[in-house]
């Protein structure tokens, strides 16, 4: 079992508020990725005093402990106690009832001998490979219903968070976990699994510059960080053509990639990522 992640900040001025981990316990064949995006609120203006990248490290924390040690829970309750206990952590200093608290989308990913266990919330993606390469992308697409114009507008943006008709994040209400695309797919028909923030996913979803199966394929021969450093090349030639493609010239961006193997199989001498072209 081979496992890979980078993450890059948008800004150096700022701090990533993503968050990553991969949990690989070896024992039985399991392990757990867990991949959070915080959703940078405009400055001093979401009624918390730690900020995203303390709100992320917490949740993902919490998702990587109660995923890894509790087999027997589904991982919407997961996420649920997830969002709880960091919740807890902090309201008595922060107002949790702030449109704006800190928040996140989570993709959570969990397997073992007999199945792939996944929850993705919000835009970040899961990617899922078969065996024969087939790659199926797990989205939650409800942001993206969202005419962009309202996406551009703050308030009109809160007026659609975690509201029906509009989408959902992890926050500081445990119900939403019950909002999260969710399902089960048998573990023989998983080989490999991708985790991108919407950062990272730019280089399909918004240049183009392959599809989901390309984007793998680029995970496995050039690693994580080679897919991030393609998707910073296509901005930095985006902002010399006088970026077109993207109001935000860049944005954190992570990837978590792990090939799992045929069931009962140690793959330790799988090749790492190829130098790339």
């Amino acid at each position: 079992m081979r496992s890979d992640v980078a993450s890059l900040p948008g800004s150096p001025e700022r701090p990533n508020e993503d968050w990553v981990s991969a949990a690989l316990p070896g024992a039985g064949g399991g392990g757990t990725v867990v991949l959070l995006d915080g959703v940078t609120p405009p400055a001093g203006d979401d009624g918390c005093v730690h900020g995203v990248p303390w709100f992320t490290a917490r949740l993902g924390g919490a998702l990587t402990e109660l995923s890894a040690s509790r087999p027997d829970m589904p991982l919407s309750e997961i996420l649920s106690r997830a969002i709880r206990r960091t919740a807890d952590a902090h309201r008595r200093t922060c107002d949790l009832s702030h449109m704006r608290t800190p928040q996140a989308t989570v993709v959570l990913a969990r397997w073992d001998e007999v199945s792939v266990e996944h929850l993705v919330l919000s835009d970040s993606a899961l990617l899922l490979e078969e065996p024969d390469g087939t790659v199926q992308a797990v989205l939650d697409d409800r942001l993206d219903r969202v005419p962009e114009a309202v996406r551009r507008s703050l308030e009109a943006t809160d007026r659609l968070r975690n509201r029906e008709g509009g989408f959902f994040t992890a926050a500081a209400d445990p119900a939403v976990a019950e909002r999260a695309i969710t399902g089960t797919t048998p573990r023989t028909r998983v080989r490999a699994l991708a985790a991108l923030t919407d950062g990272a996913s730019r280089w399909v979803e918004l240049f183009g510059a392959g599809d989901w199966t390309a984007c793998l394929g680029v995970l496995r021969d050039e690693g994580a960080a080679g897919l991030l450093r393609r998707v910073r090349d296509l901005e930095a030639a985006d902002a010399r053509a006088g970026g077109t493609h993207r109001w935000k010239r860049h944005d954190d961006a992570t990837a978590a990639y792990v090939e799992l193997g045929a069931p009962g199989q140690d793959p330790s001498g799988t090749p790492g990522p190829r130098p790339r072209p």
